[in-house]
């Protein structure tokens, strides 16, 4: 069989911005190709290898999964490499926190996506989201203002820059979904 040339796309932004749902429309829309999708959340550590983090105000600690540290970053480096010069697909799509902050996944990336979206309306996001998994409210708002808040300043929204194009999380526009997959389309 012979290679395939294979377009890498990463995804990023903050967290419950809707970097999964934009992976999901892009999948969706590229169906008609062979799309190959990673989810920088399946890479994270077993809890106990994950680091901690103490809350700037107050002595409580949180297993800090808004760190680098806490996810195999380098694995889903080398799964991305080797699916790439597998040539068996034509689209990596790679979403999650760090994508754009990692320097090694970076340099795979042949359009660099970002997901903006308000502090406000992901902190409600990710209230909705965490608690139909059974955490309660007070656990799912501690953590994310003693840490998460933190590492998105210190991590995610400096890789903004990074990007070659910013996405509205709150409503992504068809438009910009269109320019997306007809942009990949043709550097196929």
């Amino acid at each position: 069989m012979e290679k395939t040339k294979t377009l890498v796309i990463g995804i990023a932004g903050g967290s419950a911005s809707g970097k999964t749902t934009i992976c999901d429309k892009l999948s969706e829309q590229l169906q008609d190709h062979r799309v190959k999708v990673f989810h920088m959340d399946d890479y994270f550590k077993p809890e106990e290898l994950r680091p901690r983090s103490r809350a700037l105000v107050g002595e409580r600690e949180y297993v800090d999964d808004n760190h680098p540290d806490t996810m195999y970053l380098t694995q889903l480096y080398e799964d991305m490499v080797k699916e790439k010069e597998s040539g068996k697909v034509q689209i990596i799509l790679t979403e999650g926190l760090l994508t754009l902050y990692d320097d090694a996944i970076l340099s795979l990336l042949d359009l660099k996506l970002y997901v903006d979206c308000r502090a406000d309306e992901r902190i409600l996001r990710r209230l909705k989201r965490n608690m139909q998994r059974g955490l309660s409210e007070d656990e799912i708002t501690d953590v994310y203002l003693d840490v998460v808040r933190y590492r998105h300043d210190q991590y995610v929204e400096p890789s903004k820059w990074r990007a070659d194009m910013i996405l509205n999380g709150a409503n992504p526009s068809v438009v910009s979904m269109e320019m997306i997959t007809d942009y990949i389309k043709r550097s196929l």
